[in-house]
């Protein structure tokens, strides 16, 4: 029977999230961030405070993550937190392989605000756009924060899980 016990303690203790390469980096340099487990491709993801995003990314970029390979959101749950995430790839012309990082900003339901990255990567201009038009995180500083799939006037953030659609659907013309 005690053995039994000892064997569910173990099970029950946390691992250590293994961290990797570019997280090494920010450390050592003093940059704040978290180690998160690495996704099913084996990309290193790395949790960032909205505070500090743009200095941690110009610190990426400076590293040699020069290409923004894809930024968008998601909903962590009703009454959950929003997730703004951005994939960094180092492209160089030596590289076999390229070295690629994942950065995560959670932010609150009620007021999600981050910092554009648009500055560091132009690619995030129709990107930012598009979650802010799907699930209302506010990029601040970019250049043309505004619907692009939705109209100007729609209500809500339809990627929400928490939205509930309208009654209607006005047709407009089509032509």
């Amino acid at each position: 029977m005690a053995e039994e016990s000892k064997s569910t303690e173990s099970a029950t203790e946390t691992k250590p999230v293994p961290t990797g390469k570019v997280y090494g980096w920010l450390s050592e340099n003093g940059f704040e961030s978290e180690a998160l487990e690495v996704d099913a491709s084996g990309v290193e993801t790395i949790k960032v405070d909205p505070n500090f995003l743009i200095p941690l990314s110009t610190a990426l970029y400076a590293y040699g993550f020069n290409y923004l390979q894809c930024q968008g959101g998601y909903d962590t749950g009703p009454g959950g937190e929003l997730v703004s995430f951005y994939h960094l790839i180092k492209v160089s012309d030596n590289a076999v392989e390229p070295e690629e990082v994942r950065l995560k900003v959670f932010l609150p339901r009620d007021n999600p605000k981050v910092p554009s990255v648009y500055w560091i990567w132009k690619a995030a201009d129709w990107q930012e756009r598009e979650t802010y038009d799907m699930f209302g995180i506010v990029y601040e500083g970019h250049p043309n924060l505004k619907r692009l799939l939705m109209p100007e006037d729609w209500v809500g953030w339809p990627l929400r899980k928490d939205y509930i659609s309208p009654d209607f659907f006005e047709i407009q013309d089509a032509y």
